[in-house]
């Protein structure tokens, strides 16, 4: 191929892509003024809050060492799983589930000022699970789990990145990342 046509492929692409909408996401930045930060979970052992702290380290925040250092605070009140079963087969026994998620947060600046009211957040995958097969069904619940708990993580940054960019509209749009 020669390179002309080449670079008119690419400039095509560039082109539709730009077309449909695609662009930058911003990545979230914490301000300093809410430096140092913390993550606060009623289970200690949260892999969620585990999530969320090194999400938030990564976005620019700093952890709170401390716990008597005031600190800028990613209260999660509640996490909450559920399954509902969604088809039977011709013996009554669910073979469709739909796992659950819901996560009710708020995020409050050292002052006790809210920056991002209590909200929740629900998440939902389906997913099959033969009755027949236990161990498959486990593991794949297993596997939805983490890409929920993940999933999660994005979510409540997101909400906290477009609280900030309210609060804080001179930091918007000054790091972009591509994201799907």
């Amino acid at each position: 191929m020669s390179l002309t046509f080449r670079l008119a492929g690419l400039l095509a692409l560039a082109g539709v892509t730009s077309a449909c909408g695609f662009h930058l996401r911003n990545a979230i930045s914490i301000p300093p003024e809410l430096n140092p930060v913390r993550v606060v979970a009623p289970d200690p052992y949260s892999p969620l809050a585990e999530t969320l702290a090194d999400a938030m380290t990564n976005a620019g925040a700093q952890a709170a060492t401390d716990p008597t250092q005031p600190a800028t605070t990613l209260q999660i009140f509640t996490e909450r799983w559920g399954d509902t079963p969604i088809s039977i087969d011709q013996l009554g026994r669910a073979q469709e589930f739909s796992l659950r998620y819901a996560v009710i947060f708020a995020l409050v600046d050292p002052q006790g000022n809210v920056v991002v009211p209590r909200q929740a957040v629900e998440l939902s995958r389906d997913y099959v699970a033969p009755p027949a097969d236990s161990v498959g069904a486990t593991s794949e619940r297993e596997l939805l789990a983490r890409e929920l708990r993940r999933d999660m993580s994005t979510a409540i940054l997101r909400r906290v990145g477009a609280a900030l960019n309210v609060t804080h509209p001179e930091r918007r749009g000054r790091d972009s990342v591509i994201e799907p």
